[in-house]
């Protein structure tokens, strides 16, 4: 038997998986999509369009988040926006989200509190409740989020769709999570703002929706770099792209930042992920819609990169992968 100590929180093994789910459900209110939430085998979302967008995403502790650099509500948010943005990048509208959550028993319930906090947060930002999920032990916290849209009659905008031809731009934020990873890693905690990218990034959701409504060819999110994903797209349609460096903002503030760390600022934007913007490609400069700004062309494949700034490839690492 573990001892107990008078006045220690609480452990999921205090509360067992019945009383922590009850714990983090009751009191939750669903919007009207969501016909049966959390307590049945499944849930029930509605699905008008007769077609259901869904993207599946995981985050395990101390490779894609760290509680000493952001606190749970926060992981929570991080956690969902991630996919919701999967969902956004087809040109579908968020529906619902469920949860998959393996911890140790040794794992406090406020942890747990937290994160659906701040999972829920996220939720209501696009609209959608957390209709279920499940729970298992695991030696480390791992979160598992799948995110429900649906296209409301809008054909899918894939990332296969691009063409030579096209107009390559992006909606939402670039660099600002690279660089507020940047600043946690040297053991500071501002500037806020950057910092907070990082640590909890706000999609655009009705960005996706509009893009495709415009006319977009193809899109998808920019989670791992803009240059690496932007490569994802160039090889499902079989074309290339130039990005234009004197079109990509770099803010004032991320300079401020790269000159105080000895960083590079641009070197953020092209290659940083987790900002979850969306990239997409247009067919011709008058469909970009508002909100969203030009940043290059889609060219003919050579036999260089597939992927260039400025006409050339571009030196070094081109965003985050797995295993490398």
């Amino acid at each position: 038997m573990r001892p107990e100590i008078p006045g220690a929180p609480e452990t999921v093994a205090d509360v067992g998986e019945f009383g922590l789910i009850r714990r983090l459900t009751e009191g939750r209110v669903q919007p009207a999509a969501t016909l049966l939430g959390p307590g049945d085998d499944a849930a029930v979302v509605t699905a008008a369009d007769g077609r259901v967008v869904a993207s599946t995403d995981v985050l395990v502790e101390g490779v894609h988040f760290r509680f000493d650099w952001s606190d749970p509500a926060q992981v929570g948010r991080k956690a969902v926006a991630a996919n919701l943005a999967d969902v956004a990048a087809m040109g579908a509208v968020p529906t619902a989200v469920l949860v998959g959550l393996a911890c140790p028993a040794t794992t406090k319930t406020t942890v747990l509190e937290g994160l659906t906090d701040g999972m829920w947060t996220e939720a209501r930002r696009a609209s959608v409740g957390v209709v279920g999920g499940d729970m298992a032990t695991a030696p480390v916290l791992v979160i598992s989020i799948t995110a429900l849209g649906e296209l409301r009659g809008r054909a899918p905008v894939t990332r296969s769709g691009a063409r030579p031809g096209d107009v390559l731009a992006v909606s939402g934020k670039l660099g600002w999570s690279a660089a507020g990873l940047a600043v946690l890693k040297r053991g500071f905690r501002s500037p806020v703002n950057v910092v907070a990218a990082h640590r909890s990034p706000e999609p655009d959701y009705a960005a996706g929706p509009l893009a495709a409504d415009a006319g977009a060819t193809a899109m998808l999110d920019v989670s791992d770099g803009l240059l690496a994903d932007l490569g994802h797209l160039c090889a499902a349609s079989g074309v290339a792209v130039d990005v234009r460096s004197d079109l990509v903002e770099v803010h004032q503030r991320l300079i401020d930042v790269a000159s105080a760390l000895g960083g590079d600022p641009r070197h953020w934007v092209l290659t940083g992920g987790e900002d979850h913007a969306l990239a997409a490609t247009f067919p011709d400069p008058d469909a970009v819609p508002d909100g969203w700004r030009t940043i290059g062309t889609v060219t003919r494949p050579g036999t260089g990169p597939a992927v260039t700034v400025d006409g050339r490839p571009y030196p070094g690492a081109t965003g985050w992968q797995h295993w490398r």
